[in-house]
């Protein structure tokens, strides 16, 4: 028994043993060690490569795995015969799909980034810390299907003190996401079911429908958010928006267009209305906008919203407000059932709710994202006429119109050249228009101290000059 003679490259990525693996293969095949031919111990060869044995073990067993070699008990490791396998070399090296490298951004004027740096990270990782315990060892297994009764009390009383939401938690199902619970929505209100959504409108909406081969009627929106009456001209069933602060145009549903929403789903027993309040918490200007769960007579309303703009985009706990006619449906529907959201999670958001720390984040947020968008507007308005904006009273983003002549595709692709990302009105809508450039511009997690530059350098690659300092 000669030593094998094996050449390592250990700055190489394939793992050791992996090396040792094929550099035995290839000498097996090749016919440089003969059928029968012993090959060194585990432990010789450890001592002459001066690796570990866990090493030459998982080579040695991949190789027996695959019948080049076998082991016999107390004796060693022996070459296989492998004349009768067909061994087909191939000719060309495959192609592996590389994953393009992502483009460099300087400044992301994202609408859906939040301000993480202010983050209560020492209140959270107290209650995880809590939460992590021995007592809390029941939390391993399943909880309630629709979410832990914890968690959905408190979301439901905070939903009534901030959002005039009147529900039980039993109403409550709390998922992993909007993407996961409108799914299964979509399901309990049937095949029949035909959907109208606004335009222009979030885009996971719209990918969500057509995923689950369901209709989607576009139904404009204005500066009084969707517009009634063209809903009333379709054969909708189901209408989906965003009335306390339409994303993205930032309009807030008029309180006429509301009451004819809300007599337009009352009018048939088969009629729905998809409250998506995702940023509501979020208000700079006035009392808050109520919901229209909280004005609905007919149980007509489905409330959806998430904890992502509020709290974190990774937590991943998204819930919506079954009306009574609807609940009893889902039950049975999803009778199997479990929940998608992690115990510990729920449990950890329910005691950071129940002790106050939820109201007081928001608080703190509110006064943070108003004092950024002042940083904004107040910068933008040193460029007027050729910018204006609009949808300032709520969110984490406002709408920019750039009056200089040029289209949205033009304007994005300048501002890329100077690595910076802005998003086109055009991006968001169902049908087109030519109507003048809409861009939307996030604030929220752009740092405090970097909007005023963040604006300037943006005009700068739109070469649009300041009218004042």
């Amino acid at each position: 028994m000669e030593m094998l003679l094996i050449e390592l490259d250990k700055q190489s990525p394939v793992p050791l043993y992996e090396q040792i693996y094929n550099q035995i293969k290839n000498d097996i095949t090749e016919g440089k060690l003969e059928v029968g031919a012993k090959l060194p111990s585990k432990r010789k060869l450890e001592d002459f490569l001066n690796l570990s044995q866990t090493t030459i073990e998982l080579a040695y067993s991949q190789l027996v795995a695959e019948g080049f070699i076998s082991t016999k008990p107390r004796q060693g490791y022996y070459v296989q015969a492998i004349e009768e396998l067909a061994y087909i070399q191939p000719t060309n090296t495959a192609k592996v799909s590389v994953t393009p490298e992502k483009e460099k951004v300087q400044l992301d004027f994202s609408p859906g980034q939040i301000d993480t740096d202010s983050f209560p990270f020492t209140m959270w990782k107290k209650y995880a810390k809590e939460v992590m315990d021995d007592s809390s060892k029941h939390l391993l297994s399943l909880g309630h299907p629709h979410g832990d009764l914890e968690l959905r009390r408190d979301i439901a009383r905070y939903l009534y003190h901030s959002r005039g939401v009147d529900c039980t938690p039993e109403q409550i199902i709390v998922g992993s996401g909007t993407e996961q619970l409108l799914p299964l929505l979509i399901r309990i209100l049937g095949p029949a079911a035909v959907y109208a959504i606004e335009d222009p409108g979030y885009p996971l909406t719209h990918h969500v429908f057509f995923h689950n081969n369901r209709e989607a009627v576009p139904i404009p929106v204005d500066e009084e958010g969707m517009n009634v009456q063209a809903l009333q001209q379709t054969e909708a069933t189901v209408a989906y928006v965003t009335p306390s602060h339409q994303f993205p145009t930032g309009t807030v549903l008029s309180a006429a267009r509301r009451t004819a929403l809300l007599n337009w789903a009352a009018a048939e027993e088969n009629r729905y209305i998809i409250e998506d309040d995702y940023d509501s918490e979020f208000r700079y200007t006035g009392r808050p906008i109520p919901s229209l769960q909280g004005m609905d007579k007919s149980g007509s309303v489905i409330y959806v919203s998430t904890f992502s703009k509020s709290l974190m985009p990774s937590l991943r706990i998204a819930y919506m407000v079954l009306p009574p006619r609807l609940l009893e449906h889902y039950t049975n529907a999803f009778i199997h059932y479990a929940s998608t959201v992690p115990r510990f999670d729920q449990h950890i958001l329910a005691k950071f709710m129940e002790d106050g720390h939820f109201s007081r984040h928001l608080n703190r947020m509110r006064k943070l994202y108003k004092r950024k968008l002042y940083l904004l507007t107040d910068t933008l308005g040193a460029y007027a006429p050729e910018i204006t904006y609009s949808g300032e009273e709520a969110g984490m983003h406002i709408i920019i119109k750039v009056q200089i002549g040029e289209n949205e595709e033009m304007l994005i692709d300048q501002a890329r050249s100077k690595g910076i990302r802005v998003y086109g009105l055009n991006g968001y809508m169902k049908k087109r228009t030519g109507r003048e450039p809409s861009i939307l511009l996030g604030f929220g997690g752009l740092p405090e101290t970097d909007i005023r530059e963040a604006v300037h350098c943006l005009m700068n690659a739109w070469q649009i000059p300041l009218r004042r300092i």
